[in-house]
């Protein structure tokens, strides 16, 4: 197994979960988004985030506006929309209720690994 790939896959998995729910916050320009994945050691690079946030574009679940930079050409910022966030909640709940099953099967394994 490779181990580092499996690792990457997860995080793979939560991606847009994560990038909605740091959208809904407050309106940000992609470098933003970068900066808080990284921050929160959710690495990823502007050729995985672009596309991402064009397909939840495409769908209805951010939407952006241009706004004047002061260094260079207008920038990008996306919002969730009203139906973005109805899918965020619903995603959200969706992964506590992962959690909850991945953490008391792993808990249920190390005490069968125990013999308790």
């Amino acid at each position: 197994m490779d181990l580092e790939n499996a690792k990457a896959q997860m995080r793979k998995g939560v991606l847009e979960l994560c990038i909605l729910a740091i959208i809904e916050e407050d309106e940000v320009y992609p470098s933003d988004i970068i900066a808080r994945l990284k921050a929160n050691d959710l690495i990823v690079v502007e050729g995985t985030l672009y596309p991402l946030l064009t397909r939840l574009k495409n769908d209805g679940l951010l939407e952006y506006t241009w706004r004047e930079s002061n260094s260079g050409p207008p920038r990008k910022y996306f919002k969730i929309t009203e139906l973005g966030s109805k899918i965020l909640e619903s995603l959200s709940s969706s992964w506590q209720q992962l959690v909850q099953s991945v953490d008391q099967t792993l808990q249920n394994g190390h005490r069968s690994q125990s013999g308790t």
